[in-house]
């Protein structure tokens, strides 16, 4: 039985994450920011209560050096998932919101690997923000096409500064992990994330997104915008077969091959939403998003890098060498949205 940590327990994937490993028999150690918000533990401690000898929680901050010492004694895998994930009108401050946590905390969970020589193995939650910025840049790729191969030059602390922060924080991972040659990284890159969750308290960019859809913000119309996107239980188990996996090595994007726009997500979840009318059936014109757009936050910049554009994804190096199979997009959608009727 190896023992596995999971830092940032309470989060929308490491929840995910958390389950899985102990149903494949793992003793787990997790870390959450405090142990007294039990809103945001009704998840862990439901697995606690279901696997008293095999979870231990502890608290951790990624802002703090030594903060996951404990939490790191005698576990044999790290899985580092906390990291903020906010959508652009979820940020006040890109520096203290993003950067630093995210760097910083990369910093001291690393930092803390190299002092525990149990760990042989690292699994590091980055984005397909690390790897592009704006959705214009794909166009300057091998066929156009995405590709683990890349990194994000273009996204700076003032333009897309989620983006920003997972490529340092990423790039300061592999050159951590370089240092040193006794345990390996891989990097999970996964797109959008959508699927169940089982808190009402999280805080990701992604349910925040979906949020506004199924509360009806769009219904006047979808603008067309497209998105990667995955179940966050593939995401879980992109994870755990990196870490299973001798072979598994480098990153991993973890995505389906085509993107889903606003409008195919709508048609998808509106035979199940009690109050349809409040999904979009239509696209808004292209002109009108332009006019419109900065009224709602987004820069004329942003609107030409990224409306009316696709692009294919490549995520054959998780089909060949993590084995996955993507979960159909309308399974997803509909159990995030009964998941969202019950937290709502």
């Amino acid at each position: 039985m190896q023992t596995a940590l999971v830092t940032g327990g309470s989060g929308y994937v490491a929840g995910h994450l958390v389950d899985l490993l102990l149903m494949e028999g793992y003793r787990v150690h997790t870390t959450v920011r405090s142990l007294s918000k039990q809103k945001k533990l009704l998840n862990l401690n439901r697995l606690r209560n279901m696997h008293p000898k095999d979870l231990k929680l502890f608290e951790a901050d990624l802002l703090q050096e030594k903060s996951f010492d404990e939490a790191m004694k005698g576990c044999d895998v790290v899985f580092h998932v906390a990291s903020p994930f906010l959508m652009p009108e979820q940020i006040k401050d890109g520096q203290k919101d993003l950067l630093e946590p995210t760097l910083n905390g990369t910093r001291n969970v690393l930092n803390s690997v190299n002092r525990y020589e149990s760990v042989k193995k690292v699994i590091f939650t980055s984005t397909v923000g690390a790897i592009f910025g704006d959705y214009s840049d794909v166009y300057d790729m091998e066929d156009g096409v995405l590709r683990e191969k890349y990194f994000n030059s273009s996204s700076t602390l003032q333009n897309n500064p989620y983006h920003y922060s997972k490529t340092i924080a990423e790039q300061e991972a592999w050159k951590i992990c370089k240092n040193q040659n006794r345990w390996k990284m891989v990097s999970i890159n996964p797109g959008l994330i959508l699927g169940p969750y089982w808190t009402p308290t999280s805080d990701s960019g992604s349910l925040h997104l979906l949020d506004e859809l199924l509360k009806g913000y769009f219904f006047y119309g979808a603008p067309n915008f497209s998105f990667t996107y995955v179940d966050v239980r593939d995401v879980a188990l992109a994870h755990l077969r990196a870490a299973e996996r001798d072979d598994a090595s480098g990153r991993y994007i973890v995505a389906e091959k085509a993107m889903i726009s606003f409008l195919d997500m709508s048609l998808i979840i509106g035979p199940a939403h009690k109050h349809p009318c409040l999904l979009p059936t239509h696209t808004v014109p292209d002109w009108a998003v332009r006019m419109l757009g900065p009224f709602f936050g987004l820069t004329q910049d942003y609107i030409r890098k990224h409306l009316g554009i696709c692009f294919a994804v490549d995520n054959q190096r998780s089909i060949d060498e993590l084995g996955m199979v993507y979960r159909p997009i309308s399974q997803t959608l509909t159990d995030h949205y009964q998941s969202w009727l019950q937290w709502r």
